[in-house]
């Protein structure tokens, strides 16, 4: 089946599948967790064929984020499970009002159409997806990278089948064609997809972003800040400081920059490279790289950060370093650089805290806490379709009724104007 095909299939299913009811999207559903994990076999096959076609070609860290094992598959199961659980997205009434005409004018939760996702190598974003889109009454066409093709392949074919008693098998689409043209071709696809979201590294999401005819909503790219103000709890720093940057290092709420005041830096920064380097290395465990400023390395040793550094999504075991006079000199280079996705403040001083997270202007801001928890299922979710780093329609993590829209239903009793 071609691109055009598939994409025509997914739009002649948009009235059926809105149409189901929320009692059958929730036993489908759960029937597309059960298929997952009866079929892991197959998934596992198909990901060991995507990983050893991979392996030379990118980075450790990400050959991490596209290995399933059985629990990644067990996990994805269960996130399916949890998005089948939340209530549902659609018919909630939004607002209503009666007109003095006595036209009663209410504004009604509504899918969105045909959702098209382009990804990269995380065969999870497939069943995340599928299971988001579904639930809120949508159809979706997932484009993964090819380095999961194989894999997310897999997944579908099991949810199709899983679909397929209840009438909406084409509620999931992937395209057979693993090439960038058939994401071409989904970006040019007006009239067949709604609403594109490009889920992956800052080159992906440009090029939807600005090749697009279709509307697409802005996600991902992270470059996210942690800041040690000098009235840190500094144990407590370093501890937010090393789960933002190693916990998962590959995803998009991983720390890539660390900014700390220059009355502590002294004292902080030995114990910022003893707990990144010195003690991850005596462990075993992959250090990080540190790239410092100027000043910065005066007090410790590291690798000279470049002029780019303060700007890149490094998504490895590399963190830039730099000293900042005090919180407004923290916000100030935050707007400079950040992507607008998530950063962090670590401090005892309440005024700092509050100015801190009354300027950012970040999708999420935290006081006290890792930026890791920027993800759909920490935040009550069940999972996520992407962070969107814009302002229209969504921010931050997009569950379910990010992938809603409205329209107003009015009645009346033979008004005429």
């Amino acid at each position: 089946m071609t691109t055009s095909e598939m994409l025509q299939r997914a739009r002649r299913a948009v009235p059926a599948v809105a149409a189901l009811t929320a009692e059958e999207r929730t036993a489908a559903l759960c029937a597309m967790a059960d298929a997952l994990e009866a079929g892991a076999d197959r998934i596992l096959a198909a990901n060991a064929a995507d990983c050893a076609a991979a392996e030379g070609k990118i980075s450790p860290v990400m050959i991490d984020r596209l290995m399933l094992n059985e629990a990644r598959i067990a996990a994805m199961a269960q996130g399916i499970r949890e998005v089948a659980a939340l209530p549902d997205p659609l018919g909630r009434v939004i607002s209503s009002s009666v007109r003095p005409n006595g036209l009663c004018i209410e504004r009604v939760s509504v899918p969105l159409g045909v959702i098209g996702i382009i990804y990269e190598s995380r065969p999870n974003v497939t069943s995340d997806a599928a299971a988001l889109c579904f639930k809120s009454g949508n159809v979706c066409v997932l484009k993964p990278g090819k380095e999961a093709a194989a894999s997310a392949s897999a997944i579908v074919g099991l949810l199709k089948e899983a679909l397929l008693p209840f009438g909406a098998a084409d509620a999931v689409n992937i395209p057979e064609d693993t090439s960038r043209a058939a994401a071409a071709e989904m970006m040019a696809a007006v009239g067949l997809i709604d609403v594109l979201i490009p889920r992956g590294g800052a080159g992906l999401i440009r090029a939807c972003v600005t090749g697009s005819k279709v509307p697409c909503i802005q996600t991902g790219t992270g470059i996210c800040h942690v800041y040690v103000d000098a009235a840190a709890d500094q144990e407590m720093a370093l501890k937010i400081i090393e789960n933002a940057k190693t916990s998962r290092p590959s995803v998009c709420n991983a720390e890539e920059v660390c900014l700390v005041d220059r009355s502590i830096a002294p004292e902080f920064l030995p114990k910022l490279k003893k707990r990144l380097t010195d003690c991850r290395t005596a462990a075993g465990k992959p250090p990080v790289e540190l790239r410092l400023c100027p000043e910065s390395a005066v007090i410790i040793d590291g690798t000279p950060a470049s002029d780019t550094d303060f700007d890149t999504e490094f998504l490895d075991y590399i963190l830039a370093v730099k000293v900042v006079g005090g919180v407004k000199e923290a916000v100030g280079h935050i707007s400079a650089h950040s992507t607008g996705h998530s950063d962090a403040i670590v401090t005892s001083d309440p005024s700092a805290a509050e100015y801190f997270l009354n300027t950012v202007d970040s999708a999420a801001v935290y006081h006290n806490a890792s930026t890791r928890f920027t993800d759909g299922g920490e935040f009550g979710l069940g999972c996520e379709i992407g962070i969107s780093t814009q302002k229209l329609h969504a921010r931050g993590p997009m569950g379910l009724c990010e992938l809603t829209s409205y329209k107003y239903v009015v009645r009346g009793s033979g008004q005429t104007r």
